[in-house]
């Protein structure tokens, strides 16, 4: 699917040039192109530190995040590859715990797009084999890759063996490419199971379970299942975990919301399940109150869009964009204070189910200010504004852009209450409005 990536620096947007002339115009998922491109950079992914796999359909990034932070607060230098990027392309591709400069993307894509010619990789396929050379090349102690569609067929899955592979939250989205059922997504997302490897998982309805099992078995990979193999349990200020080896006491994370103390502790047992690198508690602890994850109910800081506002209106941000989301948030927002009051700023892609958003988290809001997403193909705020009105809430509006959107809003508010205000519906809309609001992801 087309991420529309723009950079700054010409050299690095020549390439992005290039990339886009030379791929198709829609994604085709297999390994048979990603194979043969690594073959002719000289197989990267067979040359890297232990890996730390993860899939889902909601959740991975910020359980790599989880990963990432831990292993650093270890003391170790990680590698990270996640997708997609909100602001600026380097954002996919963490070297030794930085992200990765213009001049070394630069060269990097401009290698592999210089043998990827005949071979019609896509847009994740060129960028993944880049990751995997750069993390070939430089040295460090571990990878965290964040699976980016489904994981049978993924880019991604090339890798010959992990560390530990997890799976996160699963639910509808990308039907088209994963099949039209819980149980057809969740096989595809198993297929990242690997001979040996522990395959970490949430917890998941029997059907569902059934699928992952058979798949980590006909994989020959361990199977670690939540509630079977380790536990976690929230309480009001700490995630209670525990495994064969022992139980530990973990704050609650910064990044807000019980979903988030899910994905740390999907991240916890990853840790505590593979042999490759010693991961202290205090490191797992560390990361519980480090781990950022951007445009995951995050509370923008004070910038040009939050300037709009009268001042000291909470404005939140959530990349959140299908119906496992929107039950997510619906948990997440009343712990934040955010209740019936809170005005709504939507935008989505056109292929996403808005109404699946929108269902749970409408009893909590007095407003919808429909958007579209910028340079993509997107919902007609007319058609948000009628989707939004079957739930019966109780002011709907229409803007060109989230700019206009947060006007409307300001000239509607007064009083001494601040009610707050959410963006959501896209990963690419979050992108627009950190840019736009000066908030580069770091």
């Amino acid at each position: 699917m087309p991420d529309h990536a723009r950079s700054a620096d010409p050299a690095v947007q020549a390439q992005l040039d290039r990339l886009w002339a030379l791929s198709p115009g829609a994604d085709v998922l297999g390994l048979g192109r990603i194979t043969q491109l690594l073959a002719r950079l000289g197989d990267p992914q067979r040359d890297l530190p232990p890996v730390f796999h993860v899939a889902g359909t909601n959740g991975k990034g910020s359980t790599c995040a989880f990963l990432r932070a831990a292993l650093e607060a270890a003391g170790y230098r990680v590698h990270a590859y996640t997708s997609p990027h909100l602001v600026r392309f380097n954002e996919r591709i963490r070297l030794a715990g930085r992200l990765i400069d213009d001049a070394a993307l630069a060269s990097l894509l401009a290698e592999v797009l210089d043998v990827a010619g005949d071979i019609g990789a896509s847009f994740f396929e060129v960028t993944t084999a880049a990751a995997l050379l750069a993390f070939a090349r430089t040295p460090a102690d571990a990878c965290v890759i964040e699976v980016g569609l489904g994981g049978r067929l993924d880019a991604t899955n090339v890798l010959p063996t992990a560390a530990a592979c997890g799976i996160a939250a699963l639910g509808m989205d990308h039907e088209a490419f994963l099949g039209d059922t819980l149980p057809l997504i969740a096989a595809e997302k198993a297929g990242i199971a690997k001979p040996g490897v522990p395959l970490v998982t949430m917890s998941y309805p029997r059907e569902i379970a059934a699928v992952i099992a058979d798949m980590a078995d006909r994989r020959g990979a361990l199977l670690l299942a939540r509630g079977v193999a380790w536990h976690g349990e929230l309480d009001d200020a700490t995630l209670q975990y525990r495994d064969a080896r022992g139980a530990l006491e973990l704050p609650l994370p910064r990044l807000h919301g019980a979903h988030q103390a899910d994905n740390l502790a999907l991240a916890t047992a990853m840790l505590r399940h593979q042999r490759a690198l010693m991961v202290p508690i205090e490191a797992i602890a560390a990361a519980s109150a480090g781990a950022f994850w951007p445009a995951r109910l995050q509370r923008l800081s004070p910038g040009p869009l939050v300037d709009l506002l009268p001042s000291g209106t909470p404005l939140w941000l959530d990349g959140g964009h299908n119906s496992s989301a929107g039950a997510a948030l619906a948990q997440a927002l009343p712990q934040l204070g955010i209740r019936g009051d809170t005005t709504l700023i939507l935008g989505m892609l056109a292929n996403k189910d808005a109404a699946g958003f929108l269902q749970p988290i409408a009893p909590l809001l007095s407003r919808v200010v429909a958007i579209t997403v910028p340079d993509h193909a997107s919902h007609a705020p007319a058609a948000l504004v009628d989707i939004a009105r079957q739930f019966a809430i109780p002011s709907t509006h229409e803007a060109s852009n989230v700019s206009e959107a947060l006007k409307i809003v300001a000239q509607d508010t007064d009083g001494p209450e601040k009610t707050p205000i959410l963006i959501a519906g896209s990963l690419y809309l979050a992108g627009d409005v950190l840019a736009r609001n000066d908030e580069l992801p770091s």
